[in-house]
C-alpha cells in the first residue's frame, strides 16, 4: 500500500477531475486548481472542453481519420467508463448515463461513394478487432432506430457494434461530487508547473507530486493550439434514439447523440480555429438541417443552447504523456478527450508509485 501523498492537480477539466477522483480514491490528499468560478459548466465557450463534448465513444468510427492507437485506447475507455460510471453511481446514488449499444453510420444515396471511402478506411484498420462494421438493410435499420429515415430517398446505414456514449456533464459533475476529501480551489489559474511545485499568479505551491492537465492553459510550456467544436442542444420529446448516429457527408461528419431527458446533441468533428465566439448562423443551420434530413421528427424540437468550445491539441494531434519524479503532465487529447482520457491517465499513473 502506497503511503498517502499530497498531490496538486492543475486543471479541473476531464483529465483533472478523473485524476483527482482516482488519486483521492487511492487515499491521497489532493488539491485542484482551476480558473473557473465553480464546478458547474458555464456553457460560454470558456469552461472545460469536456462539458461541450457529445461523449461519443467511437473507436471504430475514429479509424476514418485516426490511427490504431486511438482505437485501442478507445476500446479500453469503453470498459473503463462502464466501470467508473458504475462506481460513481454506487457513491452518489445515481449512475451517470452510459450506453454501449453500438452506433450507426448513415449516408444519403447521393453520398454513398464518399461513405464507402470512409468505410473502406475504417474496415482496413479494424481487422484486428472483434467488432466489425455491419451493413444494414432498411428493415434492420428500422428495427434498431425507428426514428431514422430519409424523407428524400434511400438512406444507407451501417452498425458499429460495441461502441458507446456517455453523458459528459453528469459524469464530470459526479467526478467532482464523489472525490473524497479533495480541496477544489476555483478561480485560481496555474501559470507554470514543475516537479513538486505549481505556481499561481501570486504564490508557489509545493506538493509531493504535481499532475498538470491544463489543456490550452499549459501554454507557453507546451505548444498547444485550440480546435473549435460546436454543439447544438435540442429538447426533443417523443424523438426516441437508442444510440449515436453519424451522418457521412462529403464535406463533414455530423453526429446526433441522444441524452437522457429527451435531449439530443448535434455536432461536427472539428474546426481549425481558436475562435471562442458564439455559433454562427451558417453552422447552426447546417448542423440542424443535416440532422433533420435523417431524423425528420426533430422538426419540432426546441433549441436549448448553442455551445462552442476549444479542444486542446498538440502539433501532431496525439496525446502527450510525460512522467518524471514529482511531475505528471497530460495534454493534447484533441477531439478524442473522452475516448482517450482513461488510458492516458492509467498509463501515466502506472509509471509512478502513486497507486501502489
Amino acid at each position: 500500500m502506497t503511503s498517502p501523498r499530497h498531490i496538486g492537480v492543475a486543471g479541473a477539466g476531464l483529465l483533472g477531475r478523473l485524476a483527482a477522483w482516482t488519486l483521492a480514491q487511492a487515499g491521497h490528499q489532493v488539491t485542484v486548481f482551476d480558473p473557473a468560478d465553480s464546478a458547474s459548466p458555464p456553457f460560454n465557450g470558456h469552461g472545460a472542453a469536456g462539458f461541450t463534448a457529445a461523449g461519443m465513444l467511437s473507436p471504430l468510427a475514429e479509424l476514418d481519420a485516426a490511427d490504431l492507437d486511438v482505437a485501442e485506447r478507445g476500446w479500453y475507455a469503453i470498459d473503463r467508463w462502464d466501470a467508473i460510471t458504475r462506481q460513481l453511481g454506487e457513491l452518489s446514488g445515481q449512475r451517470p448515463w452510459f450506453n454501449r449499444q453500438g452506433s450507426l453510420m448513415v449516408a444519403h444515396a447521393p453520398d454513398l461513394g464518399a461513405a464507402r471511402r470512409v468505410l473502406a478506411r475504417i474496415e482496413s484498420g479494424s481487422v484486428q478487432w472483434p467488432h466489425q462494421v455491419q451493413a444494414l438493410d432498411a428493415a434492420a435499420r428500422q428495427a434498431l432506430e425507428p426514428a431514422l429515415h430519409s424523407a428524400s430517398g434511400t438512406l444507407h446505414a451501417w452498425l458499429l457494434p460495441g461502441e458507446g456514449s456517455i453523458c459528459t456533464v453528469s459524469t464530470l459533475e459526479a467526478l467532482h461530487a464523489t472525490a473524497p476529501g479533495v480541496q477544489w480551489r476555483w478561480g485560481e489559474t496555474v501559470v507554470e508547473t514543475g516537479a513538486g511545485c505549481l505556481r499561481t499568479a501570486d504564490q508557489t505551491h509545493l506538493f509531493d507530486t504535481v499532475v498538470d492537465t491544463r489543456g490550452l492553459g499549459a501554454r507557453p510550456q507546451l505548444p498547444m493550439r485550440g480546435v473549435r467544436g460546436e454543439v447544438v442542444w435540442l429538447h426533443a420529446p417523443g424523438v426516441v434514439l437508442h444510440r449515436p448516429i453519424r451522418l457521412l457527408h462529403p464535406r463533414y461528419r455530423v453526429y446526433i447523440v441522444p441524452r437522457p431527458g429527451d435531449v439530443v446533441l448535434i455536432g461536427a468533428s472539428e474546426i481549425e480555429s481558436e475562435d471562442r465566439s458564439p455559433m454562427s448562423l451558417r453552422s447552426a443551420v447546417e448542423l440542424m438541417a443535416a440532422a433533420h434530413s435523417v431524423v425528420p421528427d426533430l422538426a419540432e424540437a426546441r433549441i436549448i443552447r448553442l455551445d462552442t468550445n476549444l479542444r486542446p491539441a498538440l502539433p501532431d494531434n496525439r496525446p502527450d504523456i510525460h512522467v518524471e519524479p514529482g511531475l505528471v503532465r497530460l495534454n493534447g487529447l484533441y477531439r478524442h478527450g473522452w475516448l482517450l482520457a482513461p488510458s492516458v491517465l492509467d498509463e501515466a499513473l502506472a509509471r509512478t508509485d502513486l497507486l501502489g
